[in-house]
């Protein structure tokens, strides 16, 4: 899986991921002097929402995408405090008994093995510091899915997925709730929550998706066939009685380590 984005169209497009890290963040507690982790920072647009908020805290920014990094450190140049940025590829975190919080969203749900992005977090963690998270949750984005995966087995394009494999990891409540605890923490929240999003228009609908949901589907394709690929999946979503709707499940995740 790259792990490369196009990070412009992204901050241009993410007004739902933003709207719901907005969320996320309103629910956390702090002080103003934490030590804090931001887990997948992409563009930096939520980020620089947290900073506002640690005013003589420190912070971090870790995303695997150089191109979402360099897109943050223009976005909040003038940040303070300043932000500091590393980029690495979860589950691995490279920090030890760092961080007051380690804040997360849109983010773990392309990390596929989540026992061992846990055990990180717990790792990178001062004691009784706390986790705080939202991802995909489970079942999350199956309507809109299925049109694209129709138009994968079609004979034009079947070839370039003939070793496709699932490339995200949409975990339940429960089973999130189990591997926290089997990775050390306590407290433990874990909520499923619906997020439709509806867009006005195609155009609205082909940007987002192109950029976010399909990204991984049309990057694994010639160029030539990007757009025809993306056409087929419109045709059949307009069909939909829902039409151009995304069926979001959010799962929220909230611990703490001992």
């Amino acid at each position: 899986m790259t792990t490369e984005w196009n990070a412009r169209e992204y901050h241009r497009v993410s007004d739902p991921q933003f709207s719901w890290g907005q969320a996320v963040l309103e629910r956390l507690e702090l002080r103003g002097d934490e030590r804090v982790i931001d887990l997948g920072c992409g563009t930096g647009r939520l980020t620089k929402e947290l900073a506002a908020r640690l005013p003589t805290g420190k912070l971090m920014g870790l995303d695997a995408s150089a191109q979402m990094l360099n897109e943050a450190r223009i976005h909040l140049a003038d940040c303070v405090p300043r932000v500091r940025f590393v980029r690495a590829s979860l589950p691995p975190i490279p920090f030890s008994e760092w961080a007051d919080v380690v804040f997360s969203t849109a983010t773990f749900h392309w990390v596929r093995d989540h026992a061992a992005l846990f055990a990180n977090v717990l790792r990178a963690l001062r004691p009784g510091g706390v986790l705080h998270a939202q991802c995909g949750g489970e079942r999350n984005l199956e309507i809109a899915r299925a049109p694209a995966r129709e138009v994968m087995s079609l004979a034009r394009f079947a070839k370039w997925f003939s070793n496709w494999q699932p490339i995200w990891e949409f975990a339940g409540a429960d089973e999130t709730a189990r591997r926290l605890e089997a990775a050390g923490f306590v407290d433990i929240a874990a909520t499923l929550e619906p997020a439709p999003i509806v867009f006005e228009d195609e155009g609205a609908y082909r940007a987002f998706v192109s950029t976010v949901v399909f990204r991984l589907h049309l990057g694994a394709l010639p160029e030539e066939l990007r757009g025809p690929f993306l056409d087929e999946i419109v045709t059949r979503v307009s069909a939909l009685p829902q039409g151009f709707t995304l069926d979001y499940r959010r799962l929220n995740i909230h611990a703490r380590r001992p």
